[in-house]
């Protein structure tokens, strides 16, 4: 009702354009950015903080399955133009949980305090962003915040100190699998009984497509593919990251172009477009655009 009052046309437009930032495209396209252009590393921290937590954010969702805030309170008004985006249950917070996962972690593994500045800010507004737009409660924000801090400190550790090798790197895939099942298998049980609806599933489904199809191609590039981030000029690290992005979207875009939707259609496009990421093309990288190795 508070943020309700300081509400405006100019400010529903730019909550509107800030709460963007907390969507899948912008952290696919800055995951694909980190990982071929720049440092596969934090990509890897990056992914893997926020696939887990997005993961756990889906599956509270339908666990506790609360209303959005104008459903329980009708006295609260959302801003029309956010009513597209907030599908799904109320709690925790998805957009929130995505931004804090992806510029969280970008913030730790930078030690320039402008950048980290920056990305803490872009946390703050896009959580407020949700608030203002009268989607998410703070109870809802603070949640996905915890839960995306706790991710991205437990992924810090794992890549703390020696690297990772292959049993290492085995165990952290399945264990990523494996939790991306227990999420799949909680949203069949839940629809299949009738506790909820097919579309609340299927989000928790293209999430645990999309960590399977990261976990496997992280498991594939680490082990088998391991290419240079490197290339020989900015004009092919450019045609790279347009080429690939493009990829990643014809697969997730064209699968449901031709088959429609359907839980398991929805699931399998987004495993492939993260597997196409981090494996198939890595390996047209590798094979085209990345420096040779040193002699």
């Amino acid at each position: 009702m508070l943020l309700e009052g300081i509400r405006t046309p100019f400010l529903n437009a730019v909550f509107g354009m800030i709460t963007r930032l907390g969507e899948e495209t912008v952290a696919v396209v800055i995951l694909c950015a980190v990982f071929w252009c720049i440092n596969k590393r934090i990509a890897y921290i990056i992914g893997i903080a926020y696939f887990l937590s997005g993961l756990t954010v889906q599956g509270m969702k339908i666990c506790f399955r609360i209303d959005r805030p104008w459903i329980t309170d009708p006295a609260l008004a959302p801003v029309p133009s956010a009513l597209a985006g907030a599908t799904g249950y109320s709690f925790p917070s998805g957009h929130t949980q995505s931004a804090a996962a992806l510029f969280g972690s970008i913030a730790t593994q930078t030690k320039r305090i402008p950048a980290i500045a920056g990305c803490l800010l872009l946390i703050i507004l896009v959580a407020f962003s949700r608030m203002y737009l009268g989607v998410h409660t703070p109870l809802d924000v603070i949640a996905s915040l915890l839960i995306s801090l706790i991710f991205i400190l437990l992924t810090i550790r794992f890549f703390a100190g020696r690297p990772a090798g292959n049993k290492r790197q085995l165990v952290l895939s399945v264990f990523m699998v494996g939790y991306a099942i227990a999420a799949l298998v909680l949203a069949l049980t839940l629809y299949a009984n009738g506790t909820i609806e097919m579309s609340y599933a299927d989000d928790c489904l293209k999430a645990a497509g999309a960590g399977v199809g990261f976990a496997a191609g992280m498991y594939i590039e680490r082990v088998y593919i391991d290419f240079s981030v490197r290339a020989k000029n900015i004009f092919l690290q450019i045609l790279k990251l347009v080429i690939g992005i493009a990829g990643a979207f014809v697969i997730k875009e064209g699968l449901a172009l031709l088959f429609g939707g359907g839980l398991a259609v929805d699931m399998l496009r987004y495993f492939l477009a993260l597997l196409w990421v981090t494996a198939l093309f890595p390996l047209i990288i590798k094979r085209f655009f990345a420096l040779p190795p040193a002699q």
